[in-house]
């Protein structure tokens, strides 16, 4: 089939063959010059090695445009400086995290021993002790919040996906769940003290609260995640299982929930990592001691936020054995982090339905 006389007329123009793509070693030339020109120019300007960098990029930017215009036309230069930029953009990004875990790694793993996860702060004045009592308090608690949480957030997702249909409670729900998810900690901690005070009298610290207070936190996380998993469910199972006389509940719960299982745990196991590092709600309601207790009902307790949080306020006459147990418990805080993340990753590889994997 011959192509209309307009569209042959223009195709040279919209894709001309003159044109020929810039050698492989041209971009690697104008980044030396770049970093030639901004070097010189800080000799000159006397600026810092982070305006240094900015400058160089700009260079290497612009040169790069100049060159391929006169090369491979208009429209290939743009589509390199914009590739330029997003990489920028990119690596701008990236900086400060490989800053941070560089720091956490190199400053923390001095306390990596035997001793830190085994011993606990009581009658340690200076070098020595741990943060076992920390460390699981951390967990209990964190594991407390997700028993109270998790159930909540599915059943709400259920309710607005499979039952609520846009009505007026649903929507109320939904704007009721976008709220919260803007709350900030300290406030989650206030409204959990407030609740056991008024039952308990001022004061009161225990690791229940503290639970209480996350999966204030947690709540709507996992109801936007169980939500959209459900969301993505195709409606022809449902009508399927509907097709040979399947109730609604059994449907949700033999079909639906089994099909987004990756998802949810997916949602699920990332709410927990987002609440287990917060430390305002923690200090409010659990408090801390340096003994160990593992009874989230009764006294306070111990977490690594807090632990890592008065090492570094409140270090002592000498201060270095306390810094590094903070950077210690931080970079603990950190790998837990990161395990949960992998956990959601295998729970995803898991649970993924046989034709996404």
């Amino acid at each position: 089939m011959t192509a209309p006389t307009s569209l042959r007329a223009a195709a040279p123009e919209a894709l001309p063959h003159d044109t020929r793509p810039l050698p492989p070693w041209v971009p690697f030339a104008v980044a030396a010059v770049a970093v030639a020109v901004a070097l010189a120019l800080r000799g000159v300007l006397g600026s810092g090695p982070v305006l240094t960098t900015i400058l160089a990029a700009i260079v290497f930017a612009v040169l790069l445009n100049l060159v391929s215009r006169q090369v491979e036309g208009s429209r290939r230069a743009a589509d390199r400086t914009v590739t330029t930029v997003v990489s920028a953009m990119f690596v701008a990004a990236m900086v400060p995290l490989a800053s941070l875990i560089w720091t956490v790694l190199t400053r923390g793993s001095g306390r990596v021993d035997v001793e830190f996860f085994t011993a606990t702060m009581r009658n340690v004045i200076g070098e020595g002790g741990g943060a076992m009592h920390a460390i699981l308090g951390t967990l209990i608690i964190t594991a407390l919040a997700a028993l109270i949480s998790v159930p909540i957030g599915m059943l709400t997702a259920i309710y607005l996906v499979e039952y609520g249909g846009g009505g007026r409670l649903a929507r109320a729900v939904t704007f009721l769940v976008d709220v919260m998810t803007g709350i900030p900690s300290i406030v989650a901690g206030l409204f959990a003290y407030a609740m056991f005070a008024l039952i308990f009298g001022p004061g009161v610290r225990f690791g229940i609260g503290g639970a209480v207070a996350l999966s204030v936190l947690m709540v709507p996380v996992v109801v936007r995640s169980v939500e959209e998993m459900l969301k993505l469910v195709p409606a022809e199972l449902r009508e399927a299982s509907y097709a040979l006389g399947v109730p609604k509940w059994r449907t949700i719960l033999k079909v639906v929930l089994p099909a987004a299982a990756a998802g949810i745990g997916t949602g699920v196991t990332l709410a927990v990592a987002r609440v287990i590092g917060e430390t305002a709600p923690l200090l409010l309601i659990v408090g801390t001691t340096t003994s160990l207790n593992l009874n989230p009902f009764d006294g306070r307790m111990a977490t690594l936020p807090v632990f890592a949080y008065f090492s570094f306020v409140t270090p002592g006459a000498r201060p270095e054995p306390a810094l590094d147990r903070a950077w210690t418990a931080a970079l603990v805080l950190m790998l837990i982090v990161l395990s949960l993340n992998l956990v959601a990753r295998l729970i995803a590889r898991r649970f993924a339905p046989a034709g996404g994997r």
